[in-house]
């Protein structure tokens, strides 16, 4: 299949693609793909995640940190397919975080959405804009850099 034909990925392909598993799998699909150009993934956040033990106890907050990570999976699932690397070891490295700002709290039963794109790609460092939404509520916005390391 061509890369161009992939527009959406499921939790199988999304596994053929990065390293990531559980609990540090943050995201449960990927749609909306346009190869070097950009995705939205999706988290359905849910209570019985191990983060939620401790962050917080009498109010659940999904770590912002974890968010932004969930925004790097989703890009770099982006990267996979428009480099047509699935299955093949494709390891992801931050590189930069830029202009990060958190302005709502996820919470579970929140259906996260990932919007990614492109800014600069096509090697091995590639830039996005990330902006992470519930509905129409902007919960975090940030400019990422990252580093593709193709291991095999």
């Amino acid at each position: 299949m061509s890369v161009d034909a992939i527009t959406e990925a499921d939790l199988d392909l999304i596994q053929r693609i990065i390293p990531h598993r559980y609990p540090f799998l943050l995201i449960d699909k990927v749609i909306d793909i346009v190869p070097d150009k950009g995705c939205v993934g999706i988290k359905n956040v849910t209570f019985n995640e191990p983060h939620f033990q401790g962050h917080f106890p009498s109010k659940p907050i999904m770590p912002g940190v974890l968010v932004v990570e969930a925004m790097a999976q989703a890009a770099a699932v982006l990267v996979g397919i428009s480099m047509d690397v699935v299955g093949r070891d494709l390891l992801t490295y931050f590189l930069t975080i830029d202009g990060c700002r958190f302005r709502r709290m996820v919470v579970p039963g929140d259906r996260l959405e990932l919007h990614m794109t492109v800014k600069r790609g096509g090697g091995k460092i590639w830039k996005f804009h990330g902006v992470a939404k519930v509905g129409d509520d902007i919960c975090c916005e940030a400019d990422i850099a990252a580093m593709m390391d193709l291991r095999d």
